[in-house]
C-alpha cells in the first residue's frame, strides 16, 4: 500500500522513483498479483500515467492490459480502466498536455508517428481487434463507452487495416450498428463517429451499413434532433450518410428505392423570418444541400442521376429549393449552395427545367427566376462565387433543353423584343453583359449565350438576325458584328477569351454564320494579324482562339463567297503565317493549365476571377475541331475538290440509303400489322372453333338425351301393352267393350275412305277446271264446253254435298257409339260385388292410361322440341364452318402477303449490300486521302438531330 500511495501523490520518505520504474512496477504488479482488487488498482494506476508518460505505458503495459481484457472480463471495471488507458495511449488527443512553444512545430508528427505505430501493434494480432468488437457489445456503460472511443481511435490511426479486420469478422458490422439504438446518446452519438471512420472510402462496408438500416435509423435520428435546427449530432449523422452516398451507386439506388429522399423535403422548410441564423444552422443546411448534389451530381450513371431528379421533382423537394433560392434574408453561402443544389437538380431533366423555368421571384411585378439570377450574374458588386454559382445555373437549365434554348435566343429576337421596355428579359440582360466594361460579366454573358446555341444549328442561324442599335443615329448592326468589334478594339483579354468562345461556338457546323462572319472584309486580316504577332504568354490563349476560329472559318466553308473560299484562305494562311506556326499557335489553347481544369468538371469552379477563362463544354468543342483543322489546313486543292466529291457521292449514297432505310422502316410496319392482324384472326379463329367445339358437345349431350327418352318410351309402351292385357281379363263386360271398339275401328275406316273418295272428286274437278281454260278455240265449242263443264261441276259438287252429310251422320254415330262405351264403363264400376275388385282395377287401368297417354304425348313434345333445337345447332355449326373457312382464306392470303414482302425486303437488303460495299469503297478512298469519315452511328445520330432541329423550327414558326 505504500507503493500505491506514492504513485497517486500521498507522502513518502526518501528519493521518488522516476516514472518508467513505476509503470514497470505497475506492470508486474498486473502480471503477477492474484487478487483482482490490487489489479484493479494497477490499472487504474496505469490509467492516471498513461497521458503523461504515453510512450512508457505504451511500450510496457500494453500486452498486460490486452491480457486484462482477456482474461478479467467479469469485472467491468478492470476492463473500463484497460480500456481507456489503451485508448490514452493510441489517440493523439493532447489538449490536456502543456507543451513549451519550442515544442509545438515538431511535436504533431511525432504523436501522429506514435499513435499510429502503436495501433500497428495493438492490431498486429487481429484477434485483439475481434476482442474489442466483443467487448462493444457489452450494455455496461463503462465498458461500452470506453470500447467505442478506442475502436473510433484504431480507424483514425490505422483505417484500411482495422476496416479489412472488421469486415472478415464475424458480424463485425452488424455488431457495431447497434450503437445507433442505444438509448444513451454519449454512445449514439460517438457511434456514429465510429461509423463515420468505419465507411470511409470502403465501399464493401458501406453496402453492409447501408444494408442494416442506417438510413432509416440516421433519418429518425436528424428528426429527433430538430432537422437543420439541430446539433453537432445532425452534422455528424449527415456527414456520415455523405460517406454511404457519395461515389456508391448501389447505396444511392437503395436511397431512392426506399422512399428516403422524401424525408429529405422538411429539412429545407424555412420560415419567413430568417434573420439570425447560427453557425451550427448553416453548417447543418450547407452538409443537407451537399447530401441532395450528392443523389444527382454529373458523375453519377445517368440513369441513376434521371430517376433521383424525377424523385426529387414529385415529391415537392425541388419547389422546396426553389423557395430558398427565391426567399429573402438567407445566407450568403447557403444561397449559393442551394443555387449549385437547384443547378444539378434541373441539369438533363427536362420536366425540372421546365418547371425551373416557370418559377417567379416574389418582386412586383413578378419575374421570372432566370432572370433574377442572370441579373445577380452581370452585376459586378455580387460576390465572385455567388456570379459563378448562376452561370453554372444557366448552364444546367440549358443542358440538353432546346425548348430553353429556343426561349432565350427568342427574347433577342426583333419580333418578341417588349417595345414598352418595361419588363427586363434574359436576352437584354446577356447583351447588356456582353457589351459592358466588366470584363467578368463579359466572359459570363458570352459563356452563357454560348451555351444557348450549343448543338443547335436552328438557333444559330436565327440569332444571325439579332440587330442591335449602338448609338442614336448610326444605323443598327448585327451581335455577330458588334462582338468582332469589340474583339478588333483591344479589350481585356478575359473579355475576348469569352468572346471568342461564342464565336468558335456559333460558327462550328453553321455554314450560314462562317459566310455572314467571312461577308465583313474586316475579320479575317485581323485574325491573320493576331495569329501572326509574336506576343507574350497573356496573349498566347488569345492567338490560339483566333486561330481556331479562322480554322472553324475554312472547316465549315461552303464556298458561297468567292474571295474566301477553303483554297484562299489556305494559301493565305501560308503567306501570312505559315501553316506550322499557325498549328503551334492552336495548340497553345489545349496545353494551357486553365484549359486543363476546366475540362475536369462541368461546375465552373476558380479560384480568382483571373483564372476564369475556359467553359467546360467548349473543351469538349476544342478537343473536336482541333485535329479536324490541323488535317484541313494541310489539304490541297485536288484534295479538297476529291473531298467534295466523295462528299457528295457519299450524300447521294446516304439518300438512297436513308430511301431504302425509309421503304424497310415502312415494310416492316405493314409486316407488324399483317402480324397483329393475323394474331388476331388466329385468336378468333380459335375462340369460334373453341365454339364449335362446344356446340358439338352440346348437340351429343342432346342426342344422348334424346335415346335415353326413346328407350324410356318404349318400356312405357310395353309397360301400356301390359296394362291393356290385364284389362281384356277383368270380366264379362271386356268382350263388348272390345266389339264397341272393333265397331269404333271400321267407322274411322268408313270415315278414311269417305275423305280418299272427296279427295278424288276434288282432285276431279280440279282437273276439268284446267281442262276448261285449255279448251276453247271457236266462241260455239267454248259455250258448249262451258255449259258440260258446268253441268258436270254440278253434279260433283251435289255429290260432294251428299257425302258431306253421310260424314256428319257417321260422326255423329260415332259419338253415339262413344257415349255408349262410357255408360258400359260406368255399369261396369257398379257392378256386382263379385265383379268389385274387377272394375276397380278397370278404373285404375283407365286412369294409368290416361296418365300414360299424356306423358306420351309430354314426350313427344319434347322429343319435337329437342330436334328442332338439333336442326338449329346444325344451322348453326354450318354458318360456324363458312365463317372458320372464310379466315382460313384469309389468312392464307396474309400469308401469301407477307411471303411477297418478305421476298421483296430480301431484295432490298440485296440492294442495301452493294450500297454498303460501295461506301466502304470511298471510306478507304477517303481515308487514304486523309478525310475524316464519320461512322455510320454517327450520321444517324446526324440525321436524327437534324429531325430534331427541323421539328423546333417548325414549332417556332
Amino acid at each position: 500500500m505504500n507503493f500505491l500511495r506514492g504513485v497517486m501523490g500521498g507522502p513518502s520518505a526518501g528519493p521518488q522513483p522516476s516514472g518508467a520504474e513505476t509503470i514497470q512496477k505497475l506492470c508486474d504488479r498486473v502480471a503477477s498479483s492474484t487478487l483482482l482488487d490490487d489489479r484493479r488498482d494497477a490499472v487504474r494506476a496505469l490509467k492516471s500515467l498513461s497521458k503523461k508518460y504515453r510512450l512508457e505505458v505504451g511500450i510496457h503495459a500494453m500486452e498486460h492490459l490486452i491480457h486484462v481484457l482477456q482474461t478479467d472480463r467479469s469485472d467491468s471495471e478492470i476492463i473500463g480502466y484497460a480500456l481507456d488507458t489503451l485508448y490514452n495511449v493510441i489517440s493523439n488527443d493532447l489538449e490536456e498536455e502543456e507543451q513549451d512553444d519550442s515544442e509545438e512545430e515538431n511535436l504533431p508528427k511525432q504523436v501522429d508517428d506514435l499513435g499510429s505505430q502503436f495501433t500497428e501493434i495493438f492490431i498486429k494480432q487481429q484477434e485483439n481487434v475481434t476482442l474489442l468488437l466483443t467487448l462493444v457489445e457489452e450494455f455496461d456503460f463503462h465498458v461500452r463507452w470506453p470500447g467505442v472511443k478506442l475502436l473510433t481511435s484504431l480507424l483514425k490511426q490505422q483505417g484500411p487495416q482495422v476496416q479489412q479486420i472488421i469486415l472478415v469478422s464475424p458480424m463485425g458490422v452488424s455488431r457495431l450498428m447497434d450503437l445507433l439504438a442505444d438509448s444513451r446518446e454519449v454512445i449514439r452519438n460517438d457511434g456514429v463517429l465510429l461509423l463515420q471512420q468505419l465507411t470511409k472510402s470502403n465501399a464493401a462496408i458501406q453496402k453492409i451499413v447501408a444494408f442494416e438500416n442506417a438510413f432509416e435509423r440516421l433519418l429518425d435520428i436528424i428528426t429527433e434532433e430538430g432537422n437543420s435546427d439541430g446539433g453537432i449530432v445532425v452534422e455528424d449523422c449527415l456527414l456520415l450518410l455523405q460517406n454511404l452516398l457519395k461515389n456508391n451507386n448501389s447505396n444511392q439506388n437503395f436511397f431512392k428505392e426506399g422512399s428516403y429522399i422524401q424525408r429529405m423535403k422538411p429539412w429545407f422548410e424555412v420560415g419567413d423570418d430568417n434573420c439570425g441564423w447560427s453557425a451550427q444552422k448553416v453548417t447543418n443546411l450547407h452538409l443537407m444541400l451537399q447530401l441532395v448534389r450528392v443523389l444527382v451530381s454529373p458523375t453519377n450513371p445517368p440513369g441513376a442521376t434521371s430517376s433521383c431528379q424525377k424523385a426529387m421533382f414529385h415529391c415537392g423537394l425541388l419547389q422546396q429549393l426553389c423557395t430558398i433560392l427565391m426567399a429573402t434574408g438567407v445566407p450568403a453561402d447557403i444561397l449559393t449552395e442551394t443555387i449549385n443544389t437547384v443547378s444539378e437538380v434541373i441539369r438533363g431533366c427536362q420536366m425540372n427545367q421546365d418547371y425551373f423555368a416557370s418559377v417567379n421571384a416574389p418582386s412586383n411585378p413578378p419575374r421570372p427566376a432566370i432572370v433574377v439570377l442572370l441579373m445577380s450574374m452581370v452585376n459586378e458588386r455580387q460576390p465572385f462565387v455567388l456570379r459563378c454559382a448562376v452561370l453554372y445555373c444557366f448552364q444546367c437549365f440549358l443542358y440538353k433543353n432546346q425548348k430553353g434554348q429556343g426561349e432565350i435566343v427568342s427574347t433577342l429576337l426583333p419580333s418578341t423584343i417588349d417595345a414598352t421596355g418595361n419588363s427586363v428579359s434574359a436576352g437584354q440582360l446577356l447583351c447588356g453583359g456582353l457589351f459592358s466594361t466588366d470584363s467578368l460579366s463579359n466572359w459570363c454573358a458570352a459563356v452563357a449565350l454560348a451555351h444557348a446555341l450549343q448543338e443547335n444549328a436552328t438557333l444559330k442561324e436565327q440569332l444571325l438576325r439579332v440587330q442591335l442599335a449602338t448609338s442614336i443615329g448610326n444605323p443598327p448592326v448585327s451581335l455577330l458584328q458588334q462582338c468582332t468589334n469589340i474583339l478588333s478594339q483591344g479589350s481585356k483579354v478575359q473579355t475576348r477569351v469569352g468572346l471568342l468562345m461564342l464565336l468558335c461556338t456559333w460558327l462550328s457546323n453553321c455554314s450560314i454564320a462562317v459566310t455572314h462572319f467571312l461577308h465583313n472584309p474586316a475579320n479575317v486580316p485581323f485574325l491573320t494579324g493576331q495569329i501572326a504577332e509574336n506576343l507574350g504568354e497573356e496573349e498566347q490563349l488569345v492567338q490560339g482562339l483566333c486561330a481556331l476560329l479562322l480554322g472553324i472559318s475554312i472547316y465549315y466553308n461552303d464556298n458561297s463567297l468567292e474571295n474566301y473560299r477553303k483554297e484562299k484562305l489556305k494559301q493565305l494562311i501560308e503567306k501570312r503565317i505559315g501553316r506550322e506556326n499557325f498549328i503551334e499557335k492552336l495548340g497553345f489553347i489545349s496545353k494551357h493549365e486553365l484549359y486543363s481544369r476546366a475540362a475536369q468538371k462541368p461546375q465552373p469552379s476558380f479560384s480568382s476571377p483571373d483564372h476564369m477563362m475556359f467553359d467546360h463544354e467548349f473543351t469538349k468543342l476544342v478537343k473536336e475541331l482541333e485535329g479536324v483543322i490541323s488535317k484541313a489546313i494541310y489539304k490541297s486543292s485536288e484534295e479538297d475538290k476529291k473531298e467534295e466529291e466523295v462528299k457528295k457521292t457519299l450524300e447521294q449514297h446516304d439518300n438512297i440509303v436513308t430511301h431504302y432505310k425509309k421503304v424497310i422502316r415502312e415494310q416492316d410496319q405493314e409486316l407488324e400489322e399483317l402480324k397483329q392482324r393475323i394474331n388476331t384472326l388466329t385468336s378468333q379463329n380459335e375462340q369460334l372453333q373453341a365454339t364449335v367445339t362446344q356446340q358439338v358437345s352440346q348437340i351429343q349431350q342432346h342426342k344422348d338425351q334424346y335415346n335415353l327418352l326413346k328407350v324410356q318410351l318404349g318400356k312405357d309402351t310395353q309397360h301400356h301393352n301390359s296394362h291393356s292385357d290385364t284389362f281384356q281379363m277383368n270380366g264379362i263386360q271386356t268382350e263388348e267393350v272390345s266389339k264397341l271398339k272393333e265397331e269404333l275401328e271400321e267407322w274411322k275406316n268408313k270415315h278414311e275412305l269417305l275423305q280418299g273418295q272427296l279427295r278424288e272428286k276434288d282432285s276431279v274437278i280440279e282437273k276439268l277446271k284446267s281442262s276448261q281454260l285449255e279448251i276453247g278455240t271457236t266462241e260455239q265449242s267454248s259455250q258448249t264446253g262451258k255449259s258440260g263443264g258446268l253441268e258436270h261441276n254440278n253434279e260433283l259438287q251435289k255429290e260432294l254435298e251428299m257425302l258431306r252429310s253421310q260424314i256428319q251422320l257417321q260422326s255423329a254415330e260415332i259419338s253415339k257409339l262413344q257415349m255408349e262405351n262410357q255408360k258400359l264403363q260406368v255399369m261396369n264400376t257398379t257392378a256386382d260385388p263379385v265383379l268389385g275388385d274387377s272394375s276397380t282395377r278397370a278404373a285404375n287401368n283407365s286412369e294409368l292410361e290416361g296418365r300414360l297417354e299424356q306423358e306420351i304425348k309430354e314426350l313427344k313434345s319434347e322429343v319435337k322440341a329437342l330436334s328442332e333445337e338439333k336442326e338449329s345447332l346444325k344451322q348453326h355449326l354450318d354458318s360456324s364452318s363458312s365463317t372458320v373457312a372464310i379466315l382460313q382464306d384469309e389468312k392464307s392470303k396474309l400469308q401469301q402477303e407477307v411471303a411477297e414482302s418478305k421476298k421483296e425486303q430480301d431484295d432490298l437488303l440485296v440492294l442495301l449490300a452493294d450500297q454498303d460495299q460501295k461506301l466502304s469503297a470511298l471510306k478507304i478512298k477517303l481515308k487514304d486521302l486523309g478525310v475524316p469519315v464519320e461512322d455510320e452511328d454517327d450520321i444517324e445520330s446526324g440525321d436524327q438531330g437534324d429531325e430534331d432541329e427541323d421539328g423546333d423550327e417548325e414549332e417556332q414558326d
